[in-house]
Order: structure tokens, then sequence, then C-alpha cells
């Protein structure tokens, strides 16, 4: 007997529905949670169906079908352990979810980053670059340091740009 369990699936920048579409495609059923945004152009505005986690899409599979899902196109990772495993998802938090999203509740995206924790970029030019996440002025900032000299530079970052950290730092002798 196959058991199926949710998994989180990072996938490249802007292609959460492209990876939903072609998992679908593949038997694999997926979940995209979206939010609705207005987008203002010069000569008019539109709601759009944005990612309610930019950079995510989730997935039911078995463990066995995790290569088949690696290979849709836009996938960059299924999020797991430092050993590469893939980790689930707990059901009552893929639950919860759905349940938000068919309530039809106002709602929008949260993180659950904090101040001092570890994250790494996850989109834009900085992307795979890790550091320490500071606020200051309301505003996320990614602090790169240079441990041995105790220095480090602070920039402004996306908070849907930075996501924690997935593996652990990489540490170069």
């Amino acid at each position: 007997m196959h058991i199926f369990k949710w998994y989180a699936i990072r996938t490249r920048s802007r292609a959460e529905k492209v990876v939903r579409d072609h998992l679908a495609h593949c038997g694999i059923e997926p979940f995209l949670p979206l939010i609705t945004r207005s987008s203002q152009w010069k000569d008019r505005r539109k709601d759009i169906n944005w990612p309610l986690f930019p950079g995510y899409c989730f997935a039911r599979f078995h463990s066995d079908q995790k290569q088949l899902v690696l290979q849709a196109p836009g996938v960059v990772e299924v999020i797991g352990s430092a050993q590469g495993r893939a980790e689930p998802i707990p059901d009552d938090e893929m639950e919860a979810v759905q349940r938000l999203i068919l309530s039809r509740q106002v709602y929008d995206a949260h993180s659950c980053l904090e101040e001092g924790m570890l994250v790494e970029v996850i989109r834009g030019p900085l992307t795979g670059i890790q550091g320490k996440l500071i606020r200051k002025n309301n505003e996320c900032r990614l602090v790169i340091s240079i441990n041995l000299i105790g220095q480090g530079a602070a920039v402004h970052m996306n908070s849907d740009d930075i996501g924690p950290i997935q593996r652990p730092l990489q540490i170069v002798a």
C-alpha cells in the first residue's frame, strides 16, 4: 500500500503555476494556494491571482515519485532535511491552509521568519546567499558576515525573497 504525503516544492521564480499544471498532468495532486491582488498599469487596473507563498507549490505524492516531481519544469527542489530526504508536511497543516482558501475569508501571506534567524535568499541576484535576518525601521535586512573579522554588510531584502535555511551552512576550509 502506498502512503501519499504532502510535500513543499521550491520552484523557480514565477514558475509556481507551471509546476502545478505539470504535476496535475502527470497524475500528481498539486496544491497552489493563491491570493488576489490588484495590479495597476498606466491605462488600467486588474485583479491578478498570485501564489500565497511565492516560490512554492505543494503536492501529495508517494516518496517513490520524488524523481518524477524533480523532473517537472520549474522545480528547484523538494524541501527536506539536510540529508536530502524529502520532508513531508503534517496533514493538519495542509488541511488548515486548504480550509482557509475554501472559507472565502480575507487572508494574506505572513512570514514566519524571526529576527536573528539564519536565512537564505531564494530569488533574485543574491539567490543562494545565506545570512542573518535583522529588522531596521520595520524593513527586512540580510546581514552577510565575515565572522573571522567580526564584520558584515546589511542589505535590504523583500521578505518574499528570503526563506529559512533548508540545509546547514557549508563551511569551506
